[in-house]
């Protein structure tokens, strides 16, 4: 088995016999299929379906496997994308004051356990600099107010272009994008909040909790749209807590969720586990592939 694959993310209505037409015809083409995943959503009559395969069984060109294969997709009336790991995605990371989500991200990456290549970093405080030199990675200052944050996100457009950014990290990354910007990048930008919305919106989220007397803390991660905080939610986590739990201690329970949280959106996304369906998204597990 080779260490390169080939994934491919399929979603339909419900029917009988796809699995078995689609894993036929892979069996057919030569290929050893290393997982294959589904899920039936009864609720909305949808199927889902992740099948990964051993590349080195790939004899021919991707376009022709592509071709061969949307001829199935066609007949079953299938939407599906394919991936091959040799491709490594480049992913931006956006940030702001907070490091702890961008550290977290840079030390899964050099430790390798995110499978892509992150050419730049940008924020609006120059004060984290040190944190990309520190992993080498280009960092861009952007100062941003009130009067040039349209300016400036067609700066950050450019420079996205310029690298070929494929994903977006918003690594607690506080500004709001643009409808422009976001409709630019759909599905391709993943955010992460803690999860006191809408109760504890704005500035000073974990003092407010703290004012509440909450019980439970977390974050969410999700692909931005349109809706602040509304978008298809990839991962979540939450803490039990208590009445002696201080603002303090709430902030840093909070920011090591959010970290944990963040990094697995992200490595889910990554590893083409995702299959966004309306507001939703169907998120397989990590298998042995």
């Amino acid at each position: 088995m080779s260490d390169h694959k080939i994934t491919f993310l399929i979603q339909c209505q419900d029917s009988k016999g796809i699995i078995s037409k689609v894993t036929t015809f892979f069996y057919e083409e030569g290929f050893n299929i290393l997982s294959c995943q589904q899920f039936t959503d009864n609720i909305q009559e949808a199927y889902f379906m992740r099948v990964s395969l051993d590349a080195k069984d790939l004899t021919y060109s991707r376009e022709e496997l592509k071709s061969r294969f949307a001829k199935i997709g066609d007949s079953l009336d299938l939407k599906w994308r394919v991936h091959f790991t040799e491709d490594k995605e480049n992913v931006a990371i956006l940030a702001s004051k907070t490091t702890h989500c961008l550290f977290d991200i840079l030390e899964k990456h050099g430790e390798g356990k995110l499978h892509c290549h992150i050419p730049l970093i940008i924020a609006n405080h120059e004060s984290i600099k040190y944190v990309a030199d520190q992993f080498g990675i280009p960092f861009h200052y952007l100062p941003i107010n009130g009067e040039n944050w349209q300016e400036q996100q067609n700066v950050i457009l450019e420079l996205l272009a310029k690298h070929d950014v494929d994903l977006i990290v918003m690594a607690r990354f506080m500004r709001i994008l643009s409808s422009e910007f976001i409709n630019h990048y759909q599905e391709k930008i993943i955010n992460i909040h803690h999860a006191f919305l809408p109760a504890f919106q704005g500035a000073n989220p974990y003092r407010r909790a703290y004012g509440r007397g909450v019980k439970m803390i977390g974050a969410t991660a999700h692909y931005a749209t349109d809706d602040l905080d509304e978008g298809p939610i990839i991962e979540q986590d939450v803490e039990r807590v208590s009445h002696a739990s201080t603002p303090a201690s709430l902030a840093q329970i909070g920011s090591d969720i959010e970290r944990k949280v963040l990094s697995k959106a992200v490595k889910y996304h990554l590893d083409h586990r995702i299959i966004v369906t309306g507001n939703r998204t169907i998120v397989f597990p990590e298998t042995e592939d």
